[in-house]
Parts: C-alpha cells; sequence; structure tokens
C-alpha cells in the first residue's frame, strides 16, 4: 500500500493475522460462550432497544415490518463504529422481529469479524446462505462479498482467496457504480485484513472513501475510515476535520470522541485530547452500568484508557498517567494484539525507575497463551533484571524473548522493539558499543516508521527510554540523536528537550542546556510539581548560579 510506512502496515496485518490463527482454534477459558469467543452469548442475545446519537445510517433490506429494518440499520451503525456487542444485540433484535432477514445474519457475520470471532461469524453465514432464495439481487451480491471475505478470512493469507475476494466487490461495483457501500467495502479490502475494518487505509484508500462521501456525503462510516486513512498519511489536520464530522454525527459514540483525541494529541492540543479521552471514558461506565455489561467485554475501554495515560504522560503527569495504565493493564485481553498493548504498565513503570513493580508486571505478561505477549514480557522482565543488576537473570530473559521469536513471524519480529532493545543494552553494558549502537539506531528507525496515532502516541516514550539507556551507559552522543529524533517527533513533548539539555549540560555546553530546559519547562508547565525531571532542571539552574 503506497503511503504507508512497509513497518507499520506489516505490523498491523500480522498482528491481525496472528489473531485469526489464535482464534480460529477454541480457546481455553471460554467454555459456554458464543463461538468460543470472548463474549457470553446472554449478553450477546439481549434484547435491546433503539438508541439516538448513534448515527444515522440506512441500508435497505428485504423486510416489510419498519422495526427489524430499524433495528438492521441500528447494528449497521454500531458496525462502523466498532461497537460489536451492541452491533450483535440490534442484529438479533430484527431477527427476533423478522427470522427471514438474511441480511441481518450478515450482519452478524461482519460483526463476529469484528470481534475477532471467525467460527461465530461463519455460522452467521450459513445461515444467511440458507434463506439465499428470499434474497433480492443486490442481497445476493452482498452474499458473495461476505463470503469471499469470510474464506479470505479462514485461509490464513490465501492470495487467491484475497484476490475472489477483491473480484467480488469490482464485479458487483460494474452492476452499481453509484452504490456508496460497495466504495466503502472497496475501501476495506484494499487494506489486506477484515481484521482491520478501515483502521489501516493509506493512499490507495483515499479515492474509495471520497467516492463513497460524493455518493453520500452524510454517511458517517466513510467519514469515520476516511478519517483512519489520512491520519495514517500523518494528514492530521484534515483527519481532525473529519473526525469532528464524525463525531457530529455521532455524539453518543465513544470512538468518536476518541478519534477525535486521536487527531487533537497529534496537533499538540493535549488538554483538549484528555477531555475527548475522559468523555468516551464516562460514555463506556455509563453504558456499562445501564445495560449491566462488564467493562472486561469491551475492547475498545482498556484502548482508550492507554491513550488517556499517554496523554497524561506526555504532559508530566505521572499520577494521572499511572491510574490510568493501572486501570488499563487489569482489564483482561482475549487477542494476542490487546494483551501486547498491556506492555504500556510495565513500560511506564520502567520509566518511572519503578523496577521491582516493572518486573512483576512483565512477568504477568510471560505467562500469556500467545507468543507475541510472552516476547514483550520477558524481554522488558529483562530491562527490569539488568536495572535491579540481576545481569545473569536478565540472561535469561533474553534467552527466553528469543526463543519466543521463533513462534512469531519474522517479519513481526521485524518491526517490534523486543527483544533488539534488551539486546542493544547488553551490548552497551559488555562495552559492544558500536554493535550496541547500530542496533539502538535500527530499533529508532523502527519505532519512527510506524503509523497511526497510537504508535505514534508511544512512540515518545519508547525513544526517552532508548535515550534513557544510552546515558546509563555513558553513549552521550547516541543519547544526544535519539533526544533529536524525538523533537523531531513531537516538538511539544517535553521529554525530547530534557534528554537533549541533559546531553548538552554533558558536553559542557552550558547555554545550550539552559535553553533545552526552559523549553522543557514550558511543556511541562502543568506537570506534577514533584516531577523528577523538573526538580532535576531547577538543581541545574540553581547550580550555574
Amino acid at each position: 500500500m503506497r503511503g504507508l510506512s512497509k513497518f507499520g502496515v506489516a505490523t498491523v496485518l500480522l498482528f491481525a493475522g496472528a489473531a485469526v490463527r489464535a482464534l480460529s482454534a477454541p480457546q481455553a477459558g471460554h467454555q459456554g460462550h458464543q463461538g468460543g469467543g470472548p463474549v457470553p452469548r446472554e449478553i450477546l442475545e439481549r434484547p435491546v432497544a433503539l438508541r439516538t446519537g448513534i448515527g444515522a445510517l440506512t441500508e435497505k433490506v428485504s423486510t416489510s415490518l419498519q422495526e427489524a429494518q430499524a433495528f438492521y440499520d441500528q447494528g449497521l451503525a454500531y458496525v462502523h463504529s466498532y461497537v460489536w456487542i451492541e452491533a450483535i444485540r440490534s442484529f438479533h433484535q430484527a431477527l427476533r422481529l423478522d427470522p427471514n432477514l438474511a441480511m441481518a445474519f450478515l450482519g452478524l457475520t461482519d460483526a463476529y469479524i469484528g470481534m475477532h470471532d471467525p467460527a461465530t461469524a461463519r455460522a452467521a453465514f450459513q445461515r444467511a446462505l440458507e434463506l439465499a432464495p428470499k434474497l433480492n439481487k443486490r442481497e445476493q451480491m452482498w452474499l458473495e462479498i461476505r463470503g469471499r471475505e469470510l474464506d479470505y478470512l479462514e485461509s490464513n493469507g490465501d492470495s487467491d482467496k484475497y484476490v475472489a475476494y477483491r473480484q467480488a466487490i469490482s464485479s458487483a461495483l460494474k452492476l452499481n457504480p453509484n452504490d456508496p457501500w460497495l466504495w466503502i467495502q472497496r475501501g476495506l479490502a484494499d487494506e489486506g485484513s477484515p481484521l482491520t475494518h478501515g483502521q489501516v487505509g493509506g493512499a490507495d484508500t483515499i479515492a474509495f472513501y471520497r467516492t463513497a462521501l460524493a455518493l453520500a456525503p452524510d454517511n458517517f462510516a466513510a467519514h469515520h475510515y476516511y478519517a483512519h486513512t489520512l491520519e495514517n498519511l500523518g494528514r492530521s489536520k484534515e483527519a481532525l476535520d473529519e473526525t469532528a464530522i464524525y463525531l457530529r454525527m455521532a455524539p453518543a459514540i465513544p470512538h468518536a470522541h476518541h478519534m477525535h483525541g486521536h487527531e487533537l494529541m497529534r496537533l499538540g492540543r493535549t488538554e483538549e485530547a484528555i477531555a475527548e479521552f475522559l468523555k468516551t471514558k464516562a460514555l463506556e461506565q455509563e453504558y456499562y452500568r445501564t445495560e449491566n455489561i462488564p467493562s472486561r467485554y469491551d475492547w475498545h475501554h482498556a484502548h482508550n484508557l492507554q491513550l488517556l495515560a499517554m496523554s497524561y504522560q506526555s504532559l508530566g503527569q505521572m499520577k494521572a498517567a499511572e491510574a490510568a495504565f493501572r486501570e488499563a493493564f487489569a482489564v483482561p485481553a482475549y487477542t494476542d494484539f490487546l494483551e501486547f498493548n498491556r506492555k504500556a504498565w510495565p513500560e511506564f513503570l520502567l520509566a518511572r525507575g519503578r523496577h521491582e513493580e516493572a518486573l512483576k508486571a512483565s512477568q504477568e505478561l510471560t505467562k500469556s497463551e500467545w507468543p507475541l505477549p510472552r516476547l514483550a514480557g520477558h524481554a522488558l522482565a529483562g530491562q527490569a533484571l539488568l536495572a535491579l543488576d540481576r545481569g545473569d537473570d536478565a540472561q535469561d530473559e533474553l534467552n527466553l524473548a528469543e526463543r519466543e521469536t521463533e513462534q512469531v513471524p519474522v517479519k513481526l519480529v521485524a518491526t517490534s522493539p523486543f527483544p533488539n532493545t534488551l539486546r542493544a543494552e547488553f551490548l552497551l553494558r559488555d562495552k559492544k558499543t558500536p554493535e550496541g549502537e547500530a542496533l539502538l539506531q535500527d530499533v529508532v528507525k523502527m519505532i519512527l516508521a510506524r503509523p497511526g496515532p497510537d504508535a505514534w502516541s508511544a512512540a515518545r516514550f519508547e525513544l526517552e527510554a532508548l535515550a534513557k539507556t544510552a546515558r546509563q551507559y555513558d553513549d552521550w552522543n547516541l543519547s544526544e540523536s535519539i533526544a533529536r529524533a524525538m523533537i523531531q517527533h513531537d516538538q511539544t513533548y517535553a521529554g525530547g528537550y530534557f534528554a537533549l539539555g541533559l546531553a548538552a549540560e554533558h558536553a559542557g555546553h552550558a547555554a545550550q542546556a539552559r535553553e533545552q530546559f526552559a523549553a522543557a519547562e514550558k511543556f511541562w508547565s502543568k506537570a506534577d510539581k514533584d516531577l523528577p525531571e523538573l526538580r532535576r532542571i531547577q538543581e541545574a539552574v540553581s547550580a550555574r548560579r
């Protein structure tokens, strides 16, 4: 895909593929759940009411019952905002009213794909297939498309099945060139994985979403996916405009607020971003309370908390960041990617010098059922052990991390900082400076290459940790280089200026150190009053008086 880094695209698609492989088999601990998935059937099949504020989408389907059509449309709206549980409940409600509504079964297929439950998606599709004689020509076209998509999803990346999936959409477009839903599906298909569902679009998907919007300007799904495409391309101001439209159209949707927060954060409007992430959290908590649904079943909950935590962290508000990271870490994960993201908590603890706590949190990741989180856990545990001067134990963790890489696709290992950050630290510790520097420089390039708001936010702190590692082993040139990369990546993050100030101070460049420390103080103006970095700056200023 043009416009997206090969590192970022490979990462997203390989995570998605790993999730399919993991979820295609029965999962331990989920017996009695729908199709082996993470959410109990009792929740997914509960009756649901019609809602407002979720965005108005409609797609005329074959039913004579107006209420069944309304619940189908509600399911459609929820699918295109990634609210999988409510989408499934809405499609089931439509089927209670009209058991022959085949399109509702196709809606369930799409929603279960979104929930990473291909087995139940297949079961729903089979029900739609049984009703095929009742479908009109347009609906039969969607039966073909969804079937080809599911075939590809289950094939573990078979290129022939991917071609067949895209060909089904192209054939439909030849007959129905003015159908915006087909153009949206064409954009989704261009991402290469049904699991990414609009999140990794690049330059090639822009035309598809723009065409959909030209045909249906009020289709919030197209605005939503177009915003993701723009943010992946680094076009944050345009993406902010699109997320504002999405939010206006669907103000009751947590993800709409969350996405707007993405762009505000990227544009340096961090306090406004925090307000959106907090609004997201409030909407989610009200939903959990009123619907009696535990937050652990909502994939979006921990994701939003992590972005909220990183926003606080960027302002130097470490107490608030800690609370959000801790809350996110406590949420159980049901895919390898969600479990992998839990690494944010031990990373934060390492950054704050709380090595024993970081070790304990990392060890929890090492017990995961998936190799990807285990890889991160062992690497982070090794870093904590090195900080605790337990070199032999750290070496054991590196060996275990390297063993885990054998279970993870090679390309995915190449786009992850693990275990190279730990390897590099050993090299620097053992005075193999050129090798250690080269490895860390490769990690820096990889970190900066990843697209998307989550990767962009995390990159600041990943780079900060690398600069700190370089300083610990007296490699000040490398630390300065990484600090400059941090500032280039985000000119509003105080940590970059602080790291550059430390390098200038070490080199004896007092004026430059004062300049960088002053910039860091400016961007940490809303930080915790007892932030150690601020105390360090004040000590440096006092020493020069």
